[in-house]
């Protein structure tokens, strides 16, 4: 059978590193067993702000990737304040009353100058570009995928200008995501986001998004077909390590500013000054970008020598920390717009054969992931007794060997399962 040619358009790809880019590189590379061509549309020069060149090894030899040249306004940003470019284009934005003014302005610039996002100046060269190739290609379906939004854009002009099948892919919401209120948008700003997010959502012919809230939410603004496919794990190459001799508690990806669970660096701090031997085995780990404010507040709360502060690693070096520490930290901020929010580590947790304690926001979509595969405990951000006491068990069996899962239906979660689902769209 003749295999079909979809056109993919994306921002992150490798050697982007991070979470963005790891949904459609695992897409792509199980397409081809469903009949489906996969073609990559991607920047030339993109200045991703995390990078992780082992990536690049997963891309296949016999992917077609198409580059085309993207002006970045963060790189015109990083020669005012590097460190304050780099951390927004990261989305780690601190807290208002701590914002310099360059930073206000900034972010002043970044929301009402360039609608929907920073790479908008991106739209009209790919448009004109990509109207030719697949003219020339005969292809007749294009999947968009964002963030950045602005890349549905190019789907929109494209299905309006060709008439071509068109996916719409939202790993994150757009109008109702966590920092879209920090961009200190003007009212009319904030209308041209609305109007370009319900005309996305109206034109293309079928939409995707990764959690539950998303697609209710989504489903207001449109009456289009809405399909949930989450993110998930793949097959990782066997990795040599040994378990943490001490009881760590590890976070790997950003802590945001609001990404601050207070409630556990309390509950962390009471046991420590409880339990002697929990003092002595103790260790949190951070793998990952943490904020000035997460900081401070570990500090607060007397924690500080307790914390081995790693920093960015490859995503290979991150799947080794997950698979020995005692256990995996889950945080999201405490907000309505967060519980749509299922970060892809999620599923790399899962299957690292390590509870997992998340703290998020009530009625937040992981919960029901976190239960239905018996991987751990979800908590908000009232549970403070049940947190702590949860913490003390997993401590006493980490004590007498036995801190481990009993995991269930998994196998949905695989790449390739959800690979399936996808082909199915097209």
């Amino acid at each position: 059978m003749k295999q079909k040619k979809v056109l993919i358009i994306t921002y992150y790809w490798p050697p982007a590193g991070g979470p963005g880019v790891q949904r459609w590189l695992k897409f792509v590379k199980y397409l081809p067993e469903f009949d489906v061509e996969p073609i990559v549309y991607v920047p030339e020069n993109a200045n991703y702000p995390l990078t992780d060149e082992s990536l690049n090894s997963e891309v296949s030899s016999a992917l077609t990737v198409i580059k085309q040249p993207i002006k970045e306004p963060y790189k015109l940003a990083g020669i005012l304040s590097k460190k304050s470019s780099k951390t927004i284009s990261k989305g780690i934005i601190s807290e208002e009353k701590k914002q310099s003014v360059l930073e206000k302005l900034m972010l002043f610039v970044r929301g009402n100058f360039f609608i929907p996002d920073a790479r908008v100046g991106w739209v009209r060269p790919s448009v004109a570009y990509l109207s030719d190739y697949i003219k020339k290609e005969a292809i007749t379906t294009v999947i968009t995928t964002g963030p950045p939004h602005s890349i549905h854009l190019i789907g929109l002009q494209l299905k309006e200008k060709l008439r071509v099948n068109w996916l719409a892919d939202f790993r994150d919401p757009w109008t109702t995501i966590g920092y879209h209120k920090q961009l200190k948008l003007t009212a009319t700003s904030e209308k041209k986001h609305k109007s370009f997010e319900k005309q996305v959502l109206n034109t293309a012919d079928q939409i995707i998004v990764t959690s539950f809230t998303t697609k209710a939410e989504f489903q207001n603004i449109t009456n289009k077909p809405i399909e949930v496919i989450t993110n998930g794990y793949d097959d990782e190459g066997s990795v040599s390590f040994e378990m943490d001799s001490k009881f760590t508690l590890a976070h790997i990806g950003s802590l945001l500013s609001k990404r601050n669970p207070e409630i556990l660096w309390r509950a962390l701090s009471e046991l420590i000054n409880e339990n002697i031997d929990f003092s002595e085995d103790f260790q949190l780990n951070f793998i990952g970008e943490v904020s000035e404010n997460v900081a401070n507040s570990i500090k607060d709360h007397n924690l500080s020598n307790y914390v081995n502060d790693v920093g960015y690693v490859s995503h290979k070096e991150s799947i080794t920390f997950q698979k020995k520490s005692q256990i995996l930290l889950l945080i999201e901020i405490d907000s309505e717009e967060t519980k749509c929010i299922i970060p892809g580590k999620l599923f790399e947790y899962m299957v690292s054969n390590r509870p997992i304690v998340a703290i998020g926001p009530k009625g937040w979509d992981v919960e029901k992931i976190i239960k239905e595969t018996n991987t751990g405990n979800c908590f908000n951000y009232n549970d403070f007794d049940h947190l702590k006491n949860t913490i003390l068990e997993h401590y006493y069996a980490f004590k007498k060997g036995k801190l481990q899962t009993h995991p269930i239906g998994l196998q949905k979660y695989h790449r390739k399962a959800l690979t399936k689902s996808l082909s199915k769209m097209l």
